[in-house]
Formats: C-alpha cells, structure tokens, sequence
C-alpha cells in the first residue's frame, strides 16, 4: 500500500480543534488504497524538523511508491537560531536532505511552497509574506526536476478570489468566552479551521494531479 508521508508545520498538522492544518483532511483527497501519514508539527522549520529528531520515523518509514510531501517556510523566516535557514543557502540544503533522503527509499518527494497567511491591504490586495523561501523552494524544486506544488500561488489566487470576508471564514476566529484557551477571543490569520484546511487541501490535491508523476496518488 503506497503512503503519502506530510512533514511540515502549524499550517500543515492534524493541531487541536479548532486549529486544523491541510494535512489533517489529506485523507479525503488520497486514492482508494493510498495511506496518509502526517506528520507535521506546530513551530517547526526545515532545519528544526530534522534536528529534533522528528523526521526519523519518516525516514525509516518510507518504502518504494510513496510520497513525501515538504512544505516548510514559515518558520525558517524566524530569527531564532533553531530554526532560522537562509532561503539562498541552508533552507534549500535542509529541503534538499530531504528529498535525498526520499530517493534513496525510493519515494518521490514533493516539495510545497508555504501557504499565504490573510493580510489583506486596503485596495482588496494582499501582501505578499514569506519573503524569498517560496522562490527559492521553486528554483529547488526546477533544479533537481521534482514535483512542485506552488501552493503559495495557488492559495493567495484563492484568498483574492474570495475577497477578505470569505477568506476569513476559512481561519480560526473565535468571538471572546467561545474558547478557554482565547478568553478575549482570536482572529488568526494563519492558521485554518476544518473549513479551510480542506480547501487548501484541495489546491494541494489539484496540485498533485497536474503532475503525471503524483496524479494517482488522489483522486
């Protein structure tokens, strides 16, 4: 049974309801007899991810025809020297190791752009975040001729389509006294509800069929 193996961060985790990242409904989008295996976590970035040790179960999980989808950025960006990677030298190195890693099982690894975080401007545009790493992921991904998802693109075509009041149903937003944990209430503008992670996860989806190579992998 091939698998579809998620690392990743916040965005991309299964995360604590109401909080829900792509990956959470990537099972509702993968084939009949595809397995999903996510496993993404809160505040991680290319570099963090292996340096925690959280990529060994992967590693020794992957197996001929699976796939290994990659979508960090959003922590790399950081300062803190745990997790901050150059996007024009240790960011690809990290997202390299990665998809070496992946080939050597003989899985074909994928590499995600982040998605677009809500900051719309007046004018009904938005602003552009995560700086250079979405390019450089593309200039990786032409360079060693694998799948890319340019989910970066595909989800900032989607939030301006939308407009910025139906962008924001698709995020966490909690009115103050509706959850414990944000006793004054919450208006995030990363991190999605079922909603939204379904939605992206459904650019991620359309994103896969493009590709010859990963389009049996959903339906």
């Amino acid at each position: 049974m091939p698998t579809i193996w998620i690392i990743g961060d916040s965005t991309v985790e299964d995360n604590k309801p109401p909080f829900r990242g792509w990956g959470w409904a990537m099972p509702e989008f993968a084939a009949e007899g595809v397995c999903v295996r996510n496993h993404g976590l809160s505040g991680r970035s290319t570099r963090s991810f292996v340096n925690e040790g959280l990529f060994e179960p992967v590693r020794e999980g992957m197996k001929p025809g699976d796939l290994l989808l990659i979508q960090f950025g959003h922590n790399d960006e950081k300062d803190a020297p745990e997790l901050h990677t150059d996007p024009d030298s240790t960011y690809q190195e990290f997202l390299s190791m990665y998809c070496d890693e992946a080939e050597k099982k003989g899985a074909l690894p994928v590499l995600i752009t982040a998605v677009s975080r809500r900051f719309f401007i007046p004018g009904g545009e938005m602003l552009y975040t995560h700086g250079e790493y979405p390019a450089a992921m593309r200039r990786l991904a032409s360079k060693r001729n694998v799948p890319l998802v340019d989910l970066k693109s595909d989800s900032r075509s989607l939030y301006l389509s939308l407009g910025e009041e139906k962008t924001a149903e698709l995020f966490v937003r909690l009115a103050p006294g509706e959850n414990p944990d944000f006793p004054n209430g919450h208006d995030d503008k990363t991190h999605f509800n079922a909603d939204g992670a379904r939605k992206i996860c459904a650019l991620v989806a359309d994103g896969l069929r493009r590709d010859p190579r990963t389009a049996n992998y959903v339906k």
